[in-house]
């Protein structure tokens, strides 16, 4: 048999970022990223009990399917959720049935698309955002969130759940992360001083919320009729995501 006999189709993806968040020579710095149509062989990495006992079955499941040589972990969220998307309809098609308020919806995951981001706020390859708190009149700067960053919040959650078993820690060490100075100086031992004692509740909501607008992603609102009335609701993914008979 030949070896190129069979081939893959495969299909490029628009990124939410615009490729804006990755440096001049990335591979992803045109903005697209290619994937392949799933197989028998990723259906296996879905019903896998390690991956999905350890949760990282979707993270392997779209390793999988990136045809793009570039380090997974370099993907920033909103460009692995416009793939999470991409990969579904490449799988299982465009349409994805949902229970809402006790009623069965189906939406048209094709009609989803990428925010419009302001692109005069990114330089090319720059991770990093000024943000003045809107209570305490703090100017801060932070960073989004990529694979290899969310690994380290991660690390460092698992870590201080180990040593107390009650703690909640996971806000607090996001911002310990995610803000790379305040008042424009970039100590890191300052900047956890701060999110631990000085940074105000209402400050830490008003920045995820500026974060959660400000960062390149797929709109996943849709309009669906409930009740007799239309709603805006986020599209909830539920287990039969990928498994549409489940």
């Amino acid at each position: 048999m030949e070896e190129n006999k069979f081939k893959f189709p495969t299909e490029t993806v628009e990124l939410p970022s615009k490729g804006l968040l990755y440096p001049e020579g990335h591979p992803l710095a045109g903005g697209t990223i290619e994937m392949k149509y799933m197989t028998a062989k990723e259906e296996d990495i879905l019903t896998n009990q390690n991956y999905i006992s350890q949760g990282v079955v979707l993270d392997k499941l779209l390793q999988s399917l990136i045809v793009t040589k570039v380090d997974y972990n370099d993907l920033f969220i909103g460009d692995k959720n416009a793939i999470l998307i991409a990969s579904r309809i490449l799988g299982y098609g465009k349409d994805y049935d949902f229970m809402y308020n006790g009623e069965s919806h189906t939406v048209d995951l094709t009609t989803l698309e990428n925010k419009v981001i302001d692109e005069s706020k990114f330089t090319r390859g720059t991770n990093e955002f000024s943000f003045t708190l809107p209570f305490s009149g703090t100017p801060i700067t932070f960073k989004l969130v990529n694979g290899h960053l969310e690994n380290k919040i991660d690390a460092e959650i698992r870590g201080l759940k180990k040593v107390n078993k009650t703690a909640s820690p996971d806000l607090s060490t996001r911002m310990k992360h995610i803000i790379t100075s305040v008042g424009g100086d970039t100590d890191v031992k300052l900047i956890r001083d701060f999110v631990d004692n000085y940074l105000l509740a209402r400050d830490s909501r008003a920045l995820r919320e500026y974060i959660r607008e400000f960062q390149p992603d797929v709109d996943m609102n849709i309009t669906i009729t409930s009740g007799g009335e239309d709603l805006v609701i986020e599209l909830p993914i539920g287990v039969n995501f990928f498994f549409p008979d489940a």
